[in-house]
């Protein structure tokens, strides 16, 4: 990936610790946040490879930023042809960006008797984004909208989100907390300026 490549996650990140520092409530952060993902979603190129692999048997998170004092991160996801992820939540904010492919999100809503779908399914296609938190919204289920294709999003969280215990969900409403850790060992180098 060359030094332009690099440029668009480093100004991305730049700008979003910016936003942070401002302290914003989670309306405006998911609001102001979105609008500087956008321009992110708009080019593939800067994306490497090596965080754009999906896998046989299911979709891969890849880290490409953690915040320093773990306020935010940024994610790549990779679904392989038809990979879902099981009912879950997050706990913490987060905005979801179509980068390649399209994904379908299902919400879900805790009810007495248990889980129940919210709403129509959303289908994310490129250069869409969806937000999610306990304020908004945060349990759903997300899927791979192809069965012959890999799709990727961008997914920036309030929080170092390998790292936070969140929960998926049984039929009836019962939680079985995890924490998902990362797919990958080693982080794009995104400060490197020294090659044109």
């Amino acid at each position: 990936m060359s030094e332009l490549q690099h440029h668009r996650l480093r100004d991305f990140v730049t700008q979003l610790a910016n936003l942070v520092d401002q302290h914003p409530d989670e309306a405006q952060l998911l609001e102001q946040g979105s609008e500087l993902l956008r321009p992110l979603l708009l080019n593939d190129d800067w994306l490497d490879e090596a965080y754009a692999q999906p896998h046989p048997e299911h979709y891969q998170q890849y880290l490409l930023f953690a915040d320093a004092q773990q306020r935010f991160s940024v994610v790549s996801f990779v679904w392989g042809p038809g990979q879902q992820t099981p009912i879950h939540d997050h706990r913490v904010w987060g905005l979801i960006g179509m980068l390649r492919g399209a994904e379908v999100s299902q919400s879900y809503q805790l009810q007495s008797h248990g889980l129940a779908e919210q709403g129509l399914p959303v289908r994310l296609e490129p250069g869409q984004i969806e937000a999610v938190s306990p304020q908004v919204g945060d349990i759903h289920r997300v899927s791979n909208a192809f069965s012959d294709r890999v799709s990727i999003s961008i997914h920036v969280y309030g929080a170092n989100i390998g790292a936070v215990q969140c929960a998926v969900y049984r039929p009836d409403g019962s939680e079985k907390t995890f924490i998902s850790g990362y797919s990958n060992r080693t982080l794009p180098n995104i400060w490197d300026l020294s090659h044109g």
